[in-house]
């Protein structure tokens, strides 16, 4: 076992909720309340930044893995904090409460620096989580945290023992201190819904010294839509220790200009090349994979095979905490139940031929992915899942109409798949959040658990219900929230207003309809 500890980089807070609020004040406000509740004063003026200072749009901009985030049109934040232990992290909490002010975070540690400190220490362990190594591993596994060896261990939220929180009255919990429900919740319930998390304490599991990956490409001029057909059926049922994804994008044939469609077969197995080569050839012969597209090397290397990198790059860059390719995009999920027919397949080659730069990545499920409940965290996407499918669309133009033509490309893509994907509700994966599902009002006051539902339900299935139990009693005044946040009950959040008032001054007092807040007289 392993306890990671790392404290977050950047802390957004954004604007004030009071719109008569101007931006010094509000600054000024919490930059005073910050040394009023600190102990390390100096510390201050090398974590507390505005936009007038030089630092702030490069640190903004430092982390961003969607351009589209830092993009002109885009929302910024009044201030940035970066704190440099839990104490300021704390008091960032405590004094946003106070002033009425909503926080963001972005994790600091990233996964490619926990896959490289581990294998510091180990050659024979790893860490089940995702294949993109610029993620920060705070919010991943809140999210759930997939990856390639997802089939033998399952998710990082699965693997998770232990982890530290920050409550919204600043209180710094542990498992123990949260409770086994707060816990569960934090485990695949996605980001910024119940307080900030600090660091995790997760479970190492073995791997083999070496380990054996391969990159098979096939067109469509090659069967590439009779093998995909096939990979459906057999991918989900191979052993637990091989994990084969397909990256499906536009290509040209070679030495013309004509387009087709290439799909790439991605693979970890764990485990040498002539098991492989033999598993291979008894479930899955159709791909026609041999010795000479295999590659034996150590778990961390593998990880940048995964992700993309090029054999030369070394193992070091995974400290650099940075995407290996940065442009804007936009991302959907789907889960399938049953395998799409060729004919299906067919209208998504159609579609390909209408756009520049789509990806789709089809993730296999099975192994231990179905063996672990529905409810043993809120990631519910388990037995009877084949796989998941990733869709993104990329762009380089910061133009708004550009980015709207790309967007609704996917969106009729996705509309497309109705027909093809899990239904009643339609799944989707709390870590590709999708603004088109729904959103909570704005700030996150007034929304009903009914509306939350229309996109609950899909990233939790019947788990939404306890998320919401949960939230409504750890964070009854909804302090964390976003556009997808877990929302509360609202009559419990009516029921508590009115004591509160009682307790102040037992005045009588009324509700006002429009804005929701209790009113003295």
């Amino acid at each position: 076992m392993a306890y990671f500890s790392r404290f977050l980089v950047l802390v957004f807070l954004l604007t004030s909720l009071s719109p008569l609020c101007s931006s010094n004040p509000f600054q000024d406000s919490f930059h005073q309340c910050l040394l009023a509740n600190t102990d390390s004063l100096t510390q201050l003026t090398d974590i507390f930044f505005t936009p007038n200072t030089t630092a702030f749009t490069p640190l903004l901009n430092s982390t961003a893995q969607n351009l589209r985030c830092i993009a002109p049109y885009a929302a910024k934040p009044e201030l940035i904090l970066t704190p440099l232990h839990e104490s300021h992290i704390q008091t960032a909490v405590i004094c946003a409460k106070k002033l009425g002010i909503q926080l963001r975070f972005r994790t600091g540690a990233t996964v490619g620096e926990l896959y490289y400190r581990v294998a510091e220490k180990s050659k024979t362990h790893g860490i089940p989580a995702g294949l993109c190594t610029s993620l920060g591993v705070g919010g991943h596994i809140t999210g759930g945290a997939y990856g390639s060896m997802m089939r033998k261990y399952g998710l990082g939220a699965d693997n998770a023992l232990d982890a530290k929180i920050i409550d919204a009255n600043g209180r710094l919990l542990d498992r123990k201190a949260m409770g086994e429900d707060v816990f569960w919740a934090i485990r695949g319930g996605g980001g910024g819904s119940f307080g900030v998390i600090v660091s995790w304490k997760l479970k190492l599991v073995p791997v083999p010294e070496t380990v054996t990956v391969f990159n098979v490409q096939k067109t469509l001029e090659q069967g590439a839509t009779n093998i995909l057909y096939k990979w459906q059926q057999v991918a989900p049922q191979l052993d637990e220790n091989l994990f084969i994804r397909v990256i499906i994008q536009n290509s040209n044939i070679p030495n013309t200009t004509q387009r087709t469609i290439a799909t790439t077969y991605n693979a970890l197995f764990l485990g040498d090349v002539n098991t492989l080569e033999k598993i291979m050839k008894e479930s899955f012969p159709e791909l026609g994979l041999t010795k000479a597209d295999c590659f034996e090397m150590s778990w961390l290397e593998s990880v940048l095979f995964i992700a993309g990198y090029p054999k030369t790059v070394p193992t070091a860059v995974l400290l650099a905490g940075k995407p290996a390719f940065l442009n804007y995009f936009k991302a959907k999920s789907d889960f399938v139940t049953k395998p799409i027919p060729e004919e299906g397949i067919e209208g998504i080659w159609k579609r390909y031929a209408e756009e520049e730069s789509p990806l789709m990545i089809w993730n296999p499920y099975g192994g231990m992915m179905a063996k672990i409940p529905e409810s043993s965290i809120p990631f519910p996407h388990r037995n009877g899942t084949l796989f998941k499918i990733q869709y993104v669309n990329t762009w380089m133009s910061p133009d708004k109409e550009v980015m709207n033509k790309h967007v609704d490309w996917i969106r009729k893509l996705h509309n497309y798949m109705t027909q093809y994907v899990s239904m009643f509700p339609r799944q989707a994966y709390v870590n590709y959040r999708d603004l088109d599902l729904g959103m909570n009002d704005k700030n996150g006051d007034d929304t009903s658990f009914v509306k939350a539902s229309a996109w609950g339900t899909k990233y939790f299935k019947d788990n939404f219900n306890r998320l919401v139990k949960i939230k409504t009693e750890f964070d009854p005044d909804n302090f964390f929230k976003h556009e997808q946040s877990i929302p509360i009950l609202p009559l419990k959040r009516k029921v508590q207003k009115f004591k509160h008032v009682k307790k102040d001054n037992g005045k009588k007092c009324k509700k006002d309809k429009k804005s929701r807040k209790v009113i003295h007289h």
